[in-house]
């Protein structure tokens, strides 16, 4: 019993750990990366860099703003220990961007120019009229990669630890929840719909940069949620099913199913075997195919998520 609660402790330190590095990534993430190019992806720090651009909002206390009715949404729904660790979330990102907005400014990192600090800006400026373009070059490509996978990270990491960064996130956690779509996929579709609000800036690449910025974002979160290795569940026809089976087992070390199966065209009885592998299993499958039943049909699937014995663990309720 003991033992039990000993290991709960520690996953709730490293969950709560993992929250609070993933709050700092997306402050660092917003105030140095996204908000200098008055990017918008997605989620309401998406939409609070546009009011800090239009008016001059402070992020933190535009996003604070927002999260609170998503926060009260999203506990009632997904439950209160989810909702206890997205508070600490909720709270962490605005008090780490309160800082890095009050005491770095929202100078850029990345650029062509000389530009480099907010005090060189102000130096600068005292000399040419208040020419930013002069000593400001903007580099969007790098600027929005290097972003994405700063925010895949950060929000990647708070999905792990069981909680979200609050806004956008929460709605998609909780279409996840019953649908079962990938968070990535459901990132990707919402915070573009948001991300389309930098129209009103003016400027057309706004938009098209955020949203290139939220699909880096969405492959990187599920890498980071779902894991490197990637599956792939095979369908094989096969009139030799004991040469095929023998070799998954025997071979790849590696369980499957077999179903009786019929023939549309001829109506012959078939035997068909179900078996999900990972990349180099499959490789040595297929390699071997031909020489076990040059005859077999093989369909391959791409397995986005794979759970039970000898793969990822079921969710616990």
């Amino acid at each position: 019993m003991s033992t039990t609660k000993k290991v709960s402790l520690k996953d709730e330190i490293k969950a709560y750990a993992l929250v609070a590095l993933g709050s700092l990534l997306f402050a660092v993430g917003d105030v140095m990366f996204v908000n200098p190019y008055h990017l918008a992806p997605g989620g309401v720090y998406g939409l609070a860099n546009v009011f800090n651009a239009l008016w001059g909002w402070k992020i933190s206390v535009a996003g604070v703003c927002m999260d609170i009715p998503l926060l009260l949404i999203g506990t009632w729904i997904l439950g209160p220990r989810f909702g206890a660790k997205t508070i600490v979330s909720v709270v962490l990102i605005p008090i780490f961007t309160y800082f890095l907005e009050t005491y770095y400014g929202y100078a850029p990192l990345i650029h062509d120019g000389i530009y480099g600090s907010k005090e060189a800006l102000t130096s600068f400026l005292s000399y040419m009229d208040g020419d930013i373009e002069k000593y400001f070059i903007p580099d969007f490509f790098l600027n929005t990669v290097v972003a994405g996978i700063i925010y895949g990270v950060a929000i990647g990491v708070i999905f792990r630890a069981g909680a979200t960064s609050g806004g956008s996130d929460i709605i998609s956690m909780i279409i996840h929840k019953y649908t079962k779509i990938s968070l990535g996929v459901l990132v990707l579709i919402v915070d573009s719909c948001i991300s389309l609000t930098t129209l009103i800036i003016g400027n057309i690449r706004l938009p098209i940069y955020s949203i290139i910025l939220i699909y880096i974002e969405s492959k990187i979160i599920d890498l980071i949620v779902e894991g490197f290795t990637t599956y792939k569940t095979v369908f094989i026809v096969t009139d030799r099913i004991d040469e095929v089976k023998n070799f998954i087992l025997n071979e790849l070390k590696r369980g499957g199913t077999c179903f009786p199966g019929l023939g549309l065209y001829q109506g012959q009885e078939r035997k068909m075997i179900y078996v999900t592998l990972d990349r180099t299993d499959l490789v040595k499958l297929k390699a071997n195919l031909r020489h076990l039943d040059p005859n077999a049909f093989v369909n391959v699937i791409e397995s986005s998520e794979i759970m039970g014995l000898g793969f990822k663990a079921l969710p616990e309720e």
